[in-house]
């Protein structure tokens, strides 16, 4: 198959109660191991960059690993583009053949907001492009991306509504308490603001911060709207950690393709678990 649109994918999703996950990759380990993953379980998979792996690798380099590993399976995969403020950026991505973006511009007011995400709507839906923006502060640190705990601001429900309509954004990151990174206690989720933005957006909601949100909370959000959950800490982790154990039981390992084997395992193990929690096994039949 060829890379799609996560739009179909997400709305399919939203309608019928579950949840797409969304996997930063940085390498192209990381990504065949997440692409494992949904081929075993049958599930429509996004895959994710961030800003500072499209710098590090180059957005053409990406997409072409994307579309062959797109080619390689039956499940249908989109490749997104995650918190982009550049528009420019954006646009090369796109170029690509990335078939995601998603314009964060929740740092400015309400109509700046409005404005960057409108004209990237424009840019993106010529070529059938998803375009995913964000309402309120997530806190929290990806890449250069960092939000501190007392700077994290709720979406405001009727705000969320009148983006969606000005806007004609196709999924829409609310921000409802979830953070970035690994949360160091019970994350503290608003479902009841969720409950009240779901009711007013029919756009697919995005979970943002997923890595280490309980089973039950992550159930709970889905019920309520949540369609695409992004997972990027936790397969981090797990990667890095695989390496070190592979170094610790012979710090003379010289051959990447040993000490990565390990990695894209532990990768897919964590996927896989997501992907359960998400509801989206054998979701993939008819897509």
């Amino acid at each position: 198959m060829s890379l799609v649109s996560s739009t179909e994918m997400l709305k399919r999703a939203r309608k019928e109660g579950y949840c797409i996950g969304a996997f930063n990759v940085h390498t192209m380990e990381m990504l065949q191991a997440v692409v494992e993953a949904a081929e075993e379980a049958e599930s429509p998979l996004i895959l994710q960059t961030t800003v500072g792996t499209v710098k590090h690798l180059g957005p053409e380099y990406v997409a072409a690993i994307a579309k062959v590993a797109a080619k390689s399976v039956q499940v249908p995969i989109a490749l997104h583009l995650d918190h982009c403020h550049d528009y420019e950026l954006i646009e090369r991505c796109i170029q690509a053949g990335y078939t995601s973006v998603m314009i964060d511009a929740s740092m400015h007011p309400f109509s700046q907001n409005v404005e960057q995400t409108k004209r990237v709507v424009e840019l993106a839906h010529r070529s059938g492009v998803n375009v995913e923006a964000e309402l309120g502060k997530v806190g929290g640190v990806e890449d250069e991306l960092v939000v501190a705990e007392e700077d994290a601001v709720l979406a405001d429900p009727t705000e969320c509504e009148e983006f969606a309509v000005l806007t004609g954004v196709d999924t829409l990151a609310p921000a409802i308490g979830t953070a970035h990174g690994m949360y160091k206690g019970e994350p503290k989720i608003a479902f009841s603001r969720l409950e009240q933005i779901a009711g007013r957006v029919g756009v697919p909601l995005v979970l943002h911060g997923g890595s280490g949100i309980p089973e039950e909370q992550v159930k709970r959000a889905v019920a309520l709207g949540m369609a695409k959950m992004n997972v990027a800490t936790e397969l981090r982790i797990a990667f890095s950690d695989a390496i070190k154990q592979v170094f610790g039981e012979n710090p003379q390992e010289n051959d990447p393709r040993t000490y990565m084997k390990r990695a894209k395992q532990a990768v897919k193990a964590i996927a896989q678990a997501k992907m359960a929690m998400c509801g989206c096994v054998g979701k993939a039949a008819g897509q």
